[in-house]
Formats: structure tokens, C-alpha cells, sequence
């Protein structure tokens, strides 16, 4: 399997993402597609294996498929699984009797099935679609034949969220460098917060974590690099960016391994943590909508002046085809609607915590947070995804998944963890 990393985005490039939350394992296949197989296809009725366990990702894709039903005649009958068990077991769903469609991931995450032949070319599908996103999203949108497998819908910034109407009575500032950071999770602590919110008990935060204090000490193109698989996990660099997360662990909120992210996010709506780092699907968990206006974000601080705080971590989501649809037709209509800033509309109006993938998007409706959101991610310099999606996904869900939790669990002994991973990537990089 060949390598793979981002080129850098241009300031003026328009939306340009990736990044989340997941995991990749075989796992027992209890994933399955609607009809099973055996059966014949319904002309009428496409399906769609879908991760969207959490209530309002999962209204909003219902919102979106009863507008196209509405307007093309044909049901989308969606399978819809616990979003970790859907990542855990996506490689042995793919090779069963996978659901027509089903959502996934852009970049290395979509290259990766696409190169196994688990995923069909939808280069049709962008005959349509093309006119509607910038040339960095059709990018991020093909595998390493050039063809095209994925259908992009949203995308949305990591950064560190507060409560304004906290930071406004214990008179904080927004810290824009490392020593003001951790300045600031002091005083947080004095006044009896959790400085910073943490949950991983689903592995994937902790990876984010990584991500920012590592491309914020080291750069872009030394990140890239190291999830490329090229650089060293025992350069000094990497030591460097481990021996700084142990200087802020134990500001973050103690028993993380154990707690979900949304429980750790329900720390923040509670003001009883300061800061949370999260993407903004954090604002999922601030149902009331005072609350939803009291939350606001800043990037991740400087670190080494050299890189400042240009890059941004921005995960964009979307949709793939599988690799033997049962109504392919169907399949590459929904795809086609999917791929419209219509259908993108229709999924932000439910979901106002990420921002379109299309260039061509009607922004006038977006709150002051997707504002922001829009502006951070079209603004920076560099976009990475997640390590989950920028590096191989075998090896950040056996390794580097449980290298994390083992860091946070226990500081000490960083050496030995950085050369385990070491020799544990050159086995897995080094294999096809």
C-alpha cells in the first residue's frame, strides 16, 4: 500500500479537510446490510450503512434522504450502527454484504479501502458533482488510481472550546502560546475546574491530542512525515512533543481511558471544566440553546514560533459506494444528491456544528460558531485530517490507540513506548 500525505492548502483554498474519530479493526462481523444477501434489489430502495449513532447526526441524515425521497421517488433504507462498533468492524462488513452505500471518511481512511477493491469508482457520480466543490476537496476525494470513490458532505475544525460567559467572570484570556496555556489550566485549577475536559475511552480523542502539540512543536511537514510513516517515532521531535503533553496531563480530567467524550463534554456544558479540545461536533452535546450561545473556541496555541498556528486539524466526512451494490443505479443517484449543496443545507439545518463541504454553499444561514469554524479552516496555512485518517488506519488503531491510553494512564517510561511504536510501524509500514 503505498504512502500517503496531504499536500499543503494555499490560504485561498476553500474547505479543504478531513479528521475524526474512529477505529479500524476486522472485528466479529456483526455488521450486515439491510437486505442481507440472496436478496434482489428493490428498484425503489437504496441502502445506506451509516455510523451516525448519535442523535442528531442521525436526524439530520433522516432529514436529508425524506427530502430525496420526497423528490425522487426512491427510499433510503439506512442501517444504522453504534459508531465505534461501525469502525471496528467496517473491514469485515466490507468484505460481507455490505449496504449500497455507506458513510465514511475522506483521505488515507477512503484510499485505503478503495486500494483493497472494498469501494466502487464513482467517477460518473463527479461528472455531475464537480462544479460544486474547490479542486482541494476533489483531491481529498480520490483514491491513489485517481479515480474518484468518495462524496464529501461536511467538514469541521478541531480546537479548544470554552463557556465565554466562565472565561468573562474569572476574568481569562484567551492563551495564544503554549506558556500561556498552561498558565491558564493553572489558574483554572486554583479556582476549582478541570482545566481541560478529557474522555478516551473509545481511543481516538487522545489521537487529537497528539496531533495539535505535535504539528504545533514540529510543523506541518514533519507531522506528515511521521504518519506517513517516514520519520521516526524515536527522533527527538516526538520525544520533544510527549514531554510536553506530560507537562499539560495533569491538567487534563483525571479516569479519561474510562470516560466517553461525550460525558467529558458534559463537563463543560456543566461549567465545571474550563476547556475542552474536541472538534465542533462537541456542540452536538449543548442541547439548550443558551448554552449553545455561550460556547465559543480558539485555536490550539503556538508552540514554536517557526509554525505559530498554521495548521489546522479539519476532518471532513462524506460517503462511498461499495464494491458490489445490489441497485447500483440508485445508489449513484443518492450519491449525486448527496453531493449538492441542497442535500448539505438540509444536514446543517439539523446539525449546526460543522460546516459544508461544497464551495458553493449558502452561508448566509450559519451561526456565529460556523462562522468561525469557516474562517479557521479556510484561513490556515495547512489542513491535516486525524492521525486516524492521515496515517495507516491499522496501524493507529493496534498501535498507536493503545500507546496513547498506556501515556495517559502512566507518563513515565516515554523512551521504551516510543521505541515499541517504532519497531511495531516499520512491521506494519513495511508490509503491503
Amino acid at each position: 500500500m503505498p504512502d500517503f500525505s496531504l499536500p499543503s492548502a494555499s490560504r485561498r483554498s476553500v474547505l479543504r479537510g478531513i479528521g475524526g474519530a474512529a477505529v479500524l479493526g476486522a472485528g466479529i462481523p456483526l455488521l450486515s446490510a439491510c437486505g442481507g444477501s440472496g436478496t434482489s434489489a428493490d428498484p425503489k430502495t437504496v441502502t445506506v450503512g451509516s455510523n451516525a449513532s448519535d442523535a442528531v447526526p442521525k436526524k439530520a441524515f433522516a432529514d436529508i434522504y425524506a427530502a430525496y425521497k420526497k423528490q425522487s421517488g426512491i427510499t433510503v433504507d439506512v442501517n444504522t450502527k453504534d459508531h465505534n462498533t461501525f469502525q471496528e468492524q467496517i473491514n469485515s462488513y466490507l468484505q460481507g454484504t455490505p449496504d449500497d452505500v455507506f458513510n465514511w471518511f475522506a483521505g488515507y481512511r477512503m484510499q485505503f479501502f478503495a486500494g483493497k477493491g472494498l469501494a466502487t469508482p464513482i467517477d460518473d457520480v463527479w461528472k455531475t458533482i464537480e462544479g460544486n466543490f474547490p479542486d482541494a476537496m476533489k483531491a481529498l476525494s480520490k483514491g491513489a488510481d485517481g479515480k474518484y470513490y468518495f462524496v464529501p458532505l461536511y467538514t469541521y475544525p478541531w480546537a479548544l472550546f470554552y463557556r465565554k460567559s466562565v472565561f468573562q467572570e474569572k476574568g481569562y484570556e484567551v492563551p495564544t502560546t503554549w506558556d500561556q496555556l498552561v498558565a491558564l489550566c493553572k489558574q483554572m485549577k486554583k479556582d476549582g475546574l478541570v482545566p481541560i475536559a478529557f474522555g478516551d475511552k473509545d481511543a481516538w480523542p487522545a489521537l487529537g491530542t497528539f496531533d495539535q502539540i505535535n504539528f504545533r512543536t514540529n510543523g506541518y511537514d514533519f507531522h506528515v512525515e511521521l504518519m506517513a510513516g517516514k520519520a521516526s517515532w524515536t527522533d527527538a521531535k516526538v520525544r520533544k512533543a510527549f514531554d510536553l503533553w506530560a507537562e499539560l496531563l495533569p491538567y487534563h480530567q483525571d479516569g479519561a481511558v474510562g470516560r466517553t467524550w461525550q460525558d467529558a463534554a458534559q463537563t463543560l456544558v456543566s461549567k465545571k471544566a474550563g476547556m475542552y479540545l474536541l472538534g465542533t461536533f462537541v456542540g452536538q452535546q449543548f442541547t439548550n440553546e443558551a448554552d449553545r450561545e455561550d460556547l465559543d473556541f480558539f485555536a490550539f496555541p503556538e508552540i514554536t514560533s517557526e509554525f505559530g498556528q498554521d495548521t489546522v486539524e479539519a476532518p471532513t466526512d462524506g460517503f462511498m459506494l461499495s464494491t458490489a451494490p445490489k441497485n447500483k443505479a440508485a445508489a449513484v443517484k443518492l450519491l449525486q444528491y448527496l453531493g449538492t449543496p441542497a442535500a448539505e443545507q438540509i444536514y446543517l439545518k439539523s446539525d449546526p456544528n460543522v460546516v459544508a463541504a461544497a464551495s458553493n454553499a449558502d452561508t448566509s444561514s450559519y451561526s456565529a460558531l460556523q462562522k468561525k469554524a469557516y474562517e479557521m479552516i479556510s484561513g490556515a496555512k495547512h489542513l491535516t485530517q486525524f492521525m486516524d485518517r492521515d496515517s495507516r488506519p491499522d496501524f493507529t488503531s493496534t498501535v498507536m490507540q493503545p500507546a496513547l491510553q498506556k501515556f495517559i494512564r502512566d507518563p513515565k517510561g516515554i523512551d521504551s513506548l516510543l521505541s515499541s511504536i517504532e519497531r511495531q510501524k516499520k512491521t506494519i509500514f513495511a508490509s503491503s
